[in-house]
């Protein structure tokens, strides 16, 4: 059994969905690991994590859309705004998704369905560089 781990930093445009399989998919490939489980951690709390499909984009801004309706700016209960409007709804968001996605890795790569995608999920309305940190065990 070996372990690799690195850390990936993604670039976010703003909110939204923002695909990363392809960066991921050609770490894993260098590791020279061909079966194993890949774990995907975001060092954050504004901005998660999903597996989605990447084949229709209106699935993407249904998502962003969504979410903003369960969690709108500008709510008068909310009292942590320390970074704008948009700070505590990034949190909530957050917690209502994933932070850390778990990865099964046979031949070589990620063990994706035909029409799934890795996503950093950017909660938040400005641009972002969010931290990956991928871990992989395997042989």
């Amino acid at each position: 059994m070996r372990q690799e781990q690195h850390t990936l930093q993604a670039k976010t445009a703003g909110r939204g969905l923002h695909e990363v399989t392809a960066e991921i998919d050609r770490w894993v490939a260098s590791t020279g690991i061909a079966r194993g489980l890949l774990t995907v951690f975001i060092r954050h709390t504004s901005a998660s994590l999903t597996i989605q499909e990447n084949a229709d984009p209106s699935v993407r801004r249904d998502l962003v859309t969504f979410f903003d309706r369960v969690m709108p700016e500008h709510e008068s209960w909310v009292t942590h705004r320390s970074e704008g409007p948009d700070d505590m709804p990034a949190h909530v968001k957050c917690a209502l998704t994933d932070t850390a996605l778990s990865i099964p890795v046979s031949g070589g790569r990620m063990a994706l369905g035909t029409w799934q995608g890795l996503y950093v999920f950017e909660h938040r309305a400005r641009p972002h560089r969010r931290q990956l940190v991928l871990h992989l065990v395997g042989d």
